[in-house]
């Protein structure tokens, strides 16, 4: 979907802004990712403008974001999610470009299917001064001084929040990836990832919409995808599936 066709459509909702949205950390919550394509993205958000409160930063309803995710030279955290082992980390840097701002974050995905979220704000990606290393020391199990940057991704975000403001709704179109080792990009340029965050199972209005509109759960980790699509040196037997689910969808 094309940023200005999403505007035009996010016009009816009403709005929450940054300052509203600190309240709504979910840093311990569980996760339901969906895909689909910007077809089905314009009529998911037409029935969601009376549910739901959009994001808004600096008069804008659409974010561009840029995130960079460092692994092991042998891929290790790529080829852990791909054998789907519990309390998996990944490690990135991610850059709210819109509003200035750059994290370092860990993630940990445990064996209850929760993920617990880490960060610090920086100004860079050096991962060897002082602070840093003090706050990986306590939450990544990997040894910082074998870890490289190896895949940027890019992409635009809506944020929706629902009126009880218990849920995030983030929706993720015009992705990018770039791979920094093999200097290879790909663009998914029809392809909308949908994350439903939540703290429990508390009731959410999205659900039965994506139910109408056929758009079922589907695992998407946008570094093991963006891995598969731009480095041919990866063994990813167990990721073909996934790969065919995402090129059907795309097709539909």
């Amino acid at each position: 979907m094309e940023i200005y066709e999403a505007s035009s459509v996010l016009s009816s909702f009403k709005t929450i802004s940054l300052e509203e949205m600190k309240g709504i950390k979910l840093m311990n919550r569980i996760d339901t990712k969906f895909v689909t394509t910007t077809g089905k993205l314009r009529r998911l958000l037409s029935l969601a403008a009376s549910d739901y409160f959009v994001q808004q930063i600096n008069d804008k309803r659409i974010s561009a974001y840029s995130t960079v995710y460092f692994d092991t030279p042998d891929y290790n955290m790529f080829y852990v999610h791909q054998t789907g082992h519990a309390n998996r980390q990944k490690l990135r840097f991610r850059t709210y470009t819109d509003s200035d701002l750059q994290f370092m974050e860990v993630k940990t995905k445990n064996n209850h299917g929760r993920t617990k979220k880490k960060r610090i704000r920086v100004t860079d990606m050096d991962l060897n001064d002082d602070e840093k290393l003090q706050f990986l020391s306590q939450y990544l199990k990997y040894d910082t001084s074998i870890l490289n940057p190896a895949l940027q991704t890019k992409f635009d975000r809506i944020t929706l929040v629902n009126q009880n403001k218990t849920e995030r709704l983030t929706i993720d179109t015009n992705i990018t990836f770039n791979n920094i080792v093999h200097q290879k990009q790909n663009h998914l340029q029809n392809l909308v990832v949908i994350e439903l965050k939540r703290d429990g199972l508390s009731p959410s209005p999205v659900l039965s919409m994506l139910r109408q509109l056929r758009i079922f759960p589907h695992g998407f980790s946008k570094y093991c995808m963006g891995q598969m699509l731009t480095n041919n040196e990866l063994r990813i037997n167990r990721f073909k599936q996934k790969m065919r689910e995402v090129e059907k969808i795309l097709k539909s």
